[in-house]
């Protein structure tokens, strides 16, 4: 499929229409004013910056800076850029389901001003990320600190509303430690880095890195992410890769040429590398018994603790029958035998498999991965 079947204008016999996994060529505020209220789980809007360079940037040795000079950032006054941004975010806000969340980064230049425009418009910050450039780009001139990051804004629709965090995949992905505020990647560079006859084609192209981690955070498979400021396709080759579907909006032709490349190019994970770790209070339930119905353990299997020290025998109705006539579930066997107030009787009770002792809780694992992906 080429640019011309994935890029195209939103028409008025469209406008009830989410345009999944396609580009919505032209403004940001109208594309948005023509989706559908509450269509789209979460927003991430990288928007212009507004940086306000009073001309070229040069190099000591008189080499040229690369910076942004586009004429999509540059706004004749603080007045005009503050009631664009009220204007998309507004828009945004309205396209956003009640448990959706956005996602907005930018750097000293603006970030003040969008947050206070995004408290201003009812939403509720979440938190505030510091995304710390490993290799940034020095003061050439050395007149001031070298600007090493960017932040991000992560909101709410409001102070009451639910929100999806994958908190456990957070923690997971960061060693076992709570993941905090403060974030390291290195700026866009290598093979990742977009060029077209060895200049950038996007000069504030992010690293697909960045939004690994914050769809990862935020979203599930099979949610809409919209970007509103869809440059070179990073949010999409990114959404594709983990199951998400995107919606980019962009005005820039050949940013959308690039993207699509892009995003054609980008490979999605297997459906059992997707399913990710999940908090207690998030994980589905299921019932021994279930595994049972199943046949995944069958009536008759005999487990023990992990010492061997107790056994007992699956009956048809998923309860257990002990050595000793003791009659319970996984978890009540569990504690009488061991006389215990209590027992979690998904990592006490083990099953033989291929020679091997393993706790019955993995079986429950491989049958969550098959039934909730």
């Amino acid at each position: 499929m080429g640019v011309i079947d994935k890029v195209r204008p939103l028409t008025a016999e469209r406008d009830a229409l989410i345009p999944l996994d396609r580009i919505v060529i032209g403004d940001c505020i109208a594309a948005m004013r023509a989706m559908p209220a509450k269509s789209v789980d979460m927003v991430f809007a990288d928007p212009p910056y507004n940086l306000q360079l009073g001309g070229e940037l040069f190099r000591p040795d008189g080499t040229h800076v690369d910076a942004v000079t586009d004429d999509w950032d540059k706004f004749d006054s603080l007045a005009q850029y503050d009631a664009f941004t009220r204007a998309w975010l507004a828009e945004a806000h309205r396209i956003l389901k009640d448990d959706g969340t956005i996602w907005v980064i930018g750097s000293y230049h603006n970030i003040f001003r969008v947050g206070a425009a995004v408290q201003d418009l009812g939403y509720w910050i979440l938190n505030d990320i510091v995304w710390r450039k490993a290799n940034p780009m020095p003061n050439f001139r050395g007149t001031r600190f070298t600007n090493a990051h960017e932040t991000l804004i992560w909101a709410s629709k409001g102070e009451k509303a639910k929100y999806t965090f994958n908190y456990r995949s957070m923690k997971t992905l960061n060693d076992e430690l709570q993941m905090r505020s403060d974030w390291e990647f290195p700026i866009c560079g290598g093979q990742e880095r977009l060029k077209k006859g060895g200049v950038k084609v996007h000069p504030t192209q992010k690293p697909e890195a960045l939004l690994y981690r914050i769809l990862l955070a935020c979203t599930k498979p099979g949610d809409v992410v919209l970007d509103p400021f869809f440059g070179t396709g990073t949010t999409g080759a990114v959404a594709k890769r983990l199951g998400r579907h995107w919606i980019g909006i962009e005005r820039e032709v050949d940013y959308c040429a690039a993207a699509i490349d892009r995003i054609e190019a980008a490979l999605p994970l297997d459906e059992s590398a997707l399913a990710t770790m999940q908090s207690p209070k998030n994980q589905p339930k299921v019932a021994f018994g279930v595994l049972v119905e199943n046949a995944l353990i069958v009536p008759g299997a005999m487990l023990t603790d992990a010492k061997r020290r107790w056994s007992a025998t699956v009956r048809a109705d998923g309860s257990l029958l002990s050595g000793c006539g003791a009659v319970g579930s996984i978890h009540k066997l569990g504690a009488t035998l061991q006389g215990q107030p209590a027992c979690n009787g998904w990592s006490f009770w083990h099953l033989e498999l291929e020679g091997v002792l393993t706790p019955i809780d993995a079986v429950r694992q491989t049958y969550l991965l098959a039934t909730t992906v």
